[in-house]
């Protein structure tokens, strides 16, 4: 039986912390509702509504070099990735998951700043549906994620 993930986060876990969100403007319903997810449990955690910067890409091959630089400002405590990829008929499915996920594993990776992985990579777009909204939202992970990085990552800073 799989339970999930449960973040352990204090109520006010996320209260003094600037994060990014970058999105992609494929499968926008999808990717929308998971922003929605994101932003409610961000906020419900103490963040701040003005403390949450959004940016727009075109596409989940473009959220790892986004990532970086959004990361590189230094502004943020971390930096969320969310998307939405549906495999279709041809091989186009792989090289995009793949290399979004590779890309955005090497900004945090780079920048030292947590860099989170919110891309939805399903078959169906009822999948998709499924995870932004339906039977949970990866979106919400996805910000319980940046929430404990960010404070392990400031507390990894402290002498």
């Amino acid at each position: 039986m799989n339970e999930g993930y449960t973040s352990g986060l204090e109520k006010n876990a996320g209260a003094g912390q600037r994060h990014a969100i970058v999105l992609t403007r494929w499968n926008s319903k999808i990717v929308e509702a998971l922003k929605q997810g994101a932003i409610s449990e961000l906020t419900a955690f103490g963040v701040r509504s003005q403390d949450i910067e959004i940016f727009y890409v075109p596409g989940a091959f473009e959220l790892g070099s986004t990532a970086k630089g959004i990361a590189l400002t230094g502004r943020f405590a971390s930096v969320i990735c969310l998307g939405c990829v549906i495999r279709g008929d041809t091989d186009h499915y792989q090289f995009v998951a793949g290399e979004a996920a590779r890309l955005i594993a090497m900004a945090a990776y780079d920048t030292q700043i947590p860099v989170i992985f919110g891309v939805l990579t399903t078959n169906t777009e009822r999948q998709a549906e499924d995870r932004a909204g339906s039977t949970g939202n990866k979106g919400a992970e996805a910000a319980q994620t940046a929430i404990e990085m960010a404070a392990l990552m400031a507390r990894l800073k402290k002498p």
